[in-house]
């Protein structure tokens, strides 16, 4: 008689707990392509990783740098040794203790050639990294270093953003017990071991994936929402609808539709900010019919019309883009294309001339494919090129949409891609970071754009002494590919999402990065 209080008592409060369980909604638009930390390459996969794990250094609401696994960090005089001293506490998901040394090794998988990882290019000026990631130093001649337990080491060739580098994706510590068990698998549930805020709980392919708060983080005690689902939301008109029927406390995006109607609609729970990012169709250069073609490239570029894709097509305050790096990065003047202070006019009437010198005409036109991923927003923007396309060349357009998968695939091996969608999210704000994919042959040069005028400028900006001479640098490498029209500038990009009232902690920042850890989530 005496046990029976107890329990009652236990179990009215594990029904208030079921009953107070806070899970965050969120869209995420498409599936995710890997949860590997080390392979991701686009944003989907991103906002989940940024739950999941957490780096040296990591972002708070604001998207200002503050620390994470590290306590505190110092760099050199010369700016090419970062020193990083490791918080006590640090403990990966399942318990096990998670120190400096592990830290190196994770690196060192990351920039392993079996690794292939997508961003290493962004650390080209980490020590030795170009070529263990080609296969010609062994992964212990990185640059990285563990002189003990509690602190990290990082060599590099020239200065960087470094601390805005190490909140990527590829700098997460990988838990490499997993990865040697279950090999590409060790990404799924119950097998995926992470340090971050949330550990994953479920993953339910094409539909949603499910994280729960990691009572093994060193600052669990500060994260207020218990679990978030991650809904896969290709389609933004029906992510509109689920957030509308309450479905959804959270967007990745919101379809095209007049700005006045939907602030009509939703008030103050429309969040439009500017956002680092630029929207570009690529050319694939390595392949007819754009390959050896300068003239049809420029007709291409010069046939679209920017502000009626802005005013029509996207209508939340995108400005009309005519170069690759976005405005507001700190000391650099971006680079333009030549005719962008024609009116559009002109630029037809060009693109109508070179169309002709090119070699074709209504008789002759050109048949072209233009590719893009699964998404509202990118489906009306192909159809608005196409019919620009056709109404001032008379070109033939062929549309063809791909599930993201298939698409990213497509895109990056360049053989049956012709324009496709393209652009650039910023991953550190450096003008460099929009850049740097030109300067090679990786895995992120989707245009196979390879010129010796470029590659030069690029180390000349990597080697100058000033900040002021690196930024004329980056902007004459713009300008070179501007010249070559291996891309077609259509606009830069705001962040739009849809935010319950209910969410709290959701602040605009540069990068649209939103980790779950710093929300909240009220009755």
């Amino acid at each position: 008689m005496t046990r029976l209080p107890a329990l009652l008592l236990w179990l009215c409060s594990s029904i208030a707990s079921a009953s107070t369980l806070q899970q965050l909604e969120r869209g995420n638009g498409p599936e995710p392509a890997t949860l590997d930390a080390h392979r991701c390459q686009e944003v989907a996969c991103g906002n989940v990783l940024r739950d999941l794990y957490e780096g040296l250094v990591t972002e708070d609401a604001r998207g200002r740098l503050v620390p994470g696994m590290a306590r505190s960090w110092s760099v050199s005089r010369d700016g090419r040794v970062w020193t990083f001293a490791l918080r006590e506490d640090l403990r990966w998901s399942n318990g096990q203790a998670l120190d400096a040394g592990q830290v190196v090794a994770s690196f060192r998988r990351a920039f392993a050639p079996a690794t292939a990882a997508p961003f290493g290019e962004l650390f080209d000026a980490l020590h030795n990294a170009r070529a263990v990631q080609a296969g010609t130093l062994p992964p212990t001649a990185l640059g990285v270093a563990a002189p003990d337990p509690r602190t990290v080491v990082f060599t590099f060739d020239r200065s960087a953003p470094v601390p805005a580098l190490l909140t990527l994706p590829i700098a997460f510590p990988v838990y490499l017990p997993g990865v040697e068990r279950y090999g590409a698998q060790h990404t799924r549930p119950g097998q995926l071991v992470s340090n971050g805020a949330y550990r994953l709980a479920a993953w339910t392919p094409q539909a949603n994936l499910v994280v729960a708060r990691n009572p093994q983080f060193h600052g669990v005690r500060d994260v207020a929402i218990e679990r978030v689902r991650f809904h896969v939301t290709e389609d933004a008109a029906a992510e509109l609808q689920r957030f509308a029927a309450g479905d959804l406390h959270l967007t990745e995006v919101v379809p095209p539709q007049p700005l006045d109607t939907l602030q009509r609609r939703f008030g103050a729970q429309l969040r439009i900010a500017p956002y680092m990012g630029a929207f570009w169709l690529g050319m694939n250069l390595a392949q007819p019919p754009l390959r050896d073609a300068p003239q049809l490239r420029r007709a291409l570029a010069l046939a679209v019309d920017r502000d009626k894709l802005t005013r029509y097509i996207t209508g939340f305050g995108e400005q009309p883009a005519y170069g690759i790096v976005p405005p507001g990065m700190s000391g650099y003047t971006p680079a333009a294309a030549p005719w962008s202070t024609w009116t559009q006019a002109q630029r037809e009437a060009q693109a109508r001339a070179l169309y002709r010198a090119a070699g074709y005409s209504q008789k002759h036109p050109l048949v072209i494919e233009l590719r893009y991923n699964t998404s509202t927003p990118h489906r009306r923007m192909a159809l608005a090129v196409a019919a620009m396309w056709r109404e001032v060349l008379g070109a033939q357009v062929r549309l063809r949409n791909e599930e993201w998968k298939v698409f990213v695939g497509n895109r990056k091996q360049r053989v049956i891609t012709q324009v496709f969608r393209g652009g650039w999210i910023g991953d550190v704000p450096d003008a460099r970071n929009f850049l740097a994919a030109f300067g090679s042959d990786g895995p992120l040069n989707w245009t196979g754009y390879d010129d010796a005028g470029f590659r030069a400028r690029l180390a000349k900006a990597d080697a100058a002494p000033t900040e002021v001479a690196r930024n004329a640098w980056l902007r004459a490498a713009e300008q070179r590919v501007l010249n070559a029209d291996a891309v077609v500038p259509l606009y830069f990009y705001t962040s739009k999402h849809l935010v319950d009232a209910r969410v709290h902690g959701f602040d605009a920042n540069a990068l649209d990065r939103h980790a779950s850890r710093w929300l909240r989530l009220q009755p």
